[in-house]
């Protein structure tokens, strides 16, 4: 993705990029493009973000799950699985662009990868978080924290996981987050930690590096 204000990180395995503040059709579009144009030969990208405030709707998304929108947030219609969430500024976006195939991973297992990555950042804040057959995420005592989504085209994925850090999570009341009825959300500052979010993003790109 073409960013004056990238980051670009070299890691074994996958570049790391920084991305700030983005706008999601453009993002979409950029994930798209990588997506669609690499090769056998293209290395795997780990995408580091956040959105502006927009709720968006996966491939099998109800738009019933949207029960309101007072303040006439944006609702965009996806390409990943899932059903409806939302982003905002101080919510981390962890975009996996990686070719399965050349790594041998089941979607399966890479869900089940993102989650423990997720699930072992809490543990480094002595949160117990964890995982749920039914419904892919992170959960801290029945909150989520983390909402995952995904998108394969020719053996290569997209999309990825959004953490809540710090942010306004006022518009979550709206909808049933990932289509679960009644179900809350919490994010990191809630539950007392204060480390800034680069500091975040390092431990998780540390677990990243050992989960793939």
């Amino acid at each position: 993705m073409n960013n004056s204000k990238s980051k670009l990180i070299n890691k074994d395995t996958f570049l790391v990029r920084y991305l700030g503040i983005t706008k999601y059709e453009k993002t979409l579009k950029a994930m798209q493009s990588f997506t669609a144009l690499r090769s056998e030969h293209t290395q795997d990208e780990i995408w580091l973000l956040e959105h502006e405030s927009i709720y968006t709707l996966g491939l099998a998304g109800d738009p019933r799950h949207l029960m309101g929108n007072e303040k006439k947030i944006l609702v965009y219609k996806s390409d990943r699985g899932g059903q409806i969430t939302y982003h905002a500024p101080g919510q981390l976006i962890i975009y996996t662009l990686l070719d399965l195939r050349r790594r041998q991973i089941s979607i399966r297992s890479l869900i089940r990868a993102l989650e423990n990555v997720v699930i072992k950042l809490l543990k480094n804040y002595n949160i117990i978080g964890f995982g749920s057959s039914k419904h892919p995420g992170v959960y801290v005592e029945e909150r989520k924290i983390a909402s995952l989504g995904l998108r394969i085209k020719n053996g290569c994925c997209y999309h990825g996981v959004s953490l809540n850090i710090n942010m306004n999570l006022s518009p979550f009341k709206n909808i049933n987050p990932c289509g679960i009825s009644g179900m809350k959300v919490t994010q990191l500052s809630d539950l007392g930690v204060t480390d800034n979010k680069d500091l975040i993003c390092q431990k998780l790109i540390d677990e990243l590096s050992k989960a793939l």
